[in-house]
Order: C-alpha cells, then structure tokens, then sequence
C-alpha cells in the first residue's frame, strides 16, 4: 500500500514539477564589463541566447537548439533590441557601439557575446550608468556590472529599482564595497534555487522525530532548533571553506562537475527523508554537501569579479550576505512547519510529498547538466 502512495504520489509530483524545474535554473543574468580611461570606452556585455530568443526570437527552425547560424543571420536584431537599453553619460551621453559578436559558454548556457566601443563627451568627472535590458519583461533579471574607470574598479548589479546608478572616479571605500558583496550574497542565495531546495530538504525531518511506528512531531520547539542550528552551522562552515578557496583561486572544480554535484545533493538530501538511512547526525551530510555547494557559489562570485583593493573583505561581505539570506530562509520556515508538524498534512503532504517533488526537479537538474541537454523549455 505504502508502495503504491508513494508511486502514485511521485507521478503526481513530477507532473507538478515541470513547469518549476523549467524556471528552476540560474536566474537570469547578463554580464557587462566596461573599461572607461578618459573618453574612451572599450567592453563586452555577454547575455544568455535563452534570453535573447525570448525576447526577439532566435530559434528559426523550432528544434529547441540555437546554432551560431541562426544567431549570425540575427545578430543585426540583437544589437537593434540590446543596445538601445544601455547607456553611458560622461560630461553628456556617450556614443556606444556594437564592434563584433561571438558566443562563449557559461556555466548556464551559450551567451551572445557582444564587443562594446564607444567614447564619451567628457574625459572626466562620474560615470552615470542606466541599464533597462529584460525589465520590462522580467522583473528579477539583474546585470553583474564590473567597471573599470580611470583605473579603479566598480562592481554593481543593475536591478529595476536600481536601473541608474552614478561611478566616482575616486577612490572606492573598502567598507563600500564590503556593503555591495554582502547585498549580493543575500540576492543569490534567494535565487539559487538549487541551494534553496537542498536547505529545505535538511529542513523538512527538523520538525519530526522517527520511531519504528513512523514520523512523529516533536514535542518542544527548542528540539527542532538545536537540530537545525547543527545543520545550518554545517551547511555554512563548509561552503565558506570551498567558497573561499575557488574565490581566491587556491582551489577550482569544472563547472559543469559541481553544477551536477549540487543536483545529486539535491537528490540524496531530500530521498533521505523518504528512505531514511542518515536519521541522526545529519549535520555530517550538511557539512559533506555543503563543500560541494561552496563552489557553486564560487562560481557567482567569479562572475561579480573580486576587487583587488578589497579581496578579502569583498570575500567576507559576499559570504555573509549568504549566511544572512539563508537565514531569512529558515527564520520564515521553521516556525510554519513547527505549527504544522502535528498534523497528516504535514507529514503526507509537505514531509513526503515535497521531498518527492524536491527529487523530481533535482532529477530533471541532473540528467540536464550531465548530459548538456535542455529536457524542459523556460
């Protein structure tokens, strides 16, 4: 009978996963490099194709695969949609042009790589910034900025509510920049989806203690926190350990290994509460996974760019700010499954019925980046 739920339930979730695990990869990012030296401006701005054949459409033949010849015979209409959504002011507007486009591959996917030249009215004083691509259509693209004006380094992101942002040729505060890692470490860890549903599925046995007659809820909310801060402490050593080894470059793993690692943690983590085989000591899991993780994360930082003048408190900030957004995440959690953890809905519903539908999406993750295939349209 437990066979059948389970079977049954499974199907259910992954019917109900398809359209999460489409929208469940990397948020949607492009990245812009500038250097500005006086009046003149040189860069490159790379945006996902996934991107651009959303918005204008690239995929001619429909086959769900873009090829450079599809791109080349648009690359017109990209720099037509693209370029109009970014501007430079220096003394007054400045004149930007698109001087050659390739692809290169991320971690993510294939991104159009567009050469940016241009020169500015003014050779000195502040740099104002304005970036509007993808807003009007989606709200949480953001732009990894990394600006190199007059020799000192900016790095931003470029959000609907901060769309326009001004650069000081003088020098950046070390404290200031400490302030941008520390938001950009919250923002990523609310996006990394796969991180996200690792955590929650540490989470969702904190609440419940096992017995030969099944899951039980605990009796004291003291139970459940001691537990979690065991994992969470775990969790959070460990990926400081890898993420601060990759960010300085003491240690690197291909990206394409650690993204399938992370989906396996995934898999393993929220399998576990179905099937249990570590019931006691999770915190060991957290701790193994969490290594793995840290280089996931690594790999956000490698493409925010660490400045040179602050490279250790940039670090700092950026790991904080993960610590803080994960945080968040169980301080919203916690108590919502501790009021629930009495009842079959949770234990059915919630416990098993979300670890099922937690391993459906990290399965569609996994045979996606092993294979280097795209099994679901976003």
């Amino acid at each position: 009978m437990m066979t059948r739920w389970l079977w049954q339930t499974l199907c259910l979730c992954v019917a109900l996963c398809l359209p999460l695990a489409a929208q469940a990869h990397k948020a949607s990012d492009s990245l812009l490099t500038l250097n500005v030296q006086g009046k003149q401006i040189t860069g490159q701005w790379d945006i996902a194709l996934r991107d651009i054949d959303f918005a204008i459409g690239l995929d001619s033949d429909g086959n769900g695969e873009i090829t450079w010849g599809e791109l080349r015979t648009q690359q017109a209409a990209v720099v037509a949609w693209a370029l109009p959504t970014l501007a430079l002011t220096r003394g007054d507007a400045c004149a930007l042009q698109v001087t050659q486009m390739q692809v290169d591959n991320h971690t993510d996917g294939a991104y159009a790589v567009l050469q940016l030249h241009g020169a500015c009215p003014g050779a000195t004083g502040d740099l104002g910034l304005s970036y509007r691509l993808l807003f009007d259509v989606d709200a949480l693209h953001r732009g990894l900025v990394r600006l190199d004006l007059d020799g000192l380094t900016h790095v931003t992101v470029m959000a609907p509510d901060t769309a326009r942002q001004s650069f000081s040729p003088a020098a950046v505060s070390k404290w200031t920049q400490f302030g941008e890692f520390f938001v950009q470490g919250i923002w990523h860890i609310w996006i990394g989806y796969d991180h996200v549903l690792f955590l929650l599925s540490l989470l969702l046995p904190v609440v419940l203690v096992r017995d030969p007659h099944g899951w039980h809820g605990v009796q004291r909310f003291g139970q459940a926190l001691h537990e979690v801060l065991w994992v969470v402490t775990s969790f959070t050593v460990a990926h400081s350990i890898t993420l601060s080894l990759a960010a300085l470059e003491v240690l690197q793993l291909p990206s394409r290994l650690v993204e399938s690692a992370i989906a396996v943690s995934v898999v393993l983590a929220a399998l576990n509460n179905i099937f249990p085989v570590v019931s006691r000591r999770r915190w060991l899991a957290a701790f193994g996974f969490g290594l793995i993780h840290g280089f996931g994360f690594a790999s956000v930082l490698a493409e925010l760019g660490l400045p040179q003048t602050a490279l250790v408190l940039s670090l700092v900030g950026f790991n904080l700010g993960v610590e803080v957004g994960q945080l968040v995440i169980v301080g919203v959690f916690l108590p919502f499954i501790f009021a629930l953890r009495h009842t079959w809905f949770y234990r059915q519903g919630i416990f098993m019925g979300g670890s099922l539908l937690i391993v459906a999406v990290a399965l569609v993750w996994l045979t996606e980046r092993v294979l280097d295939i795209k099994l679901i349209s976003a």
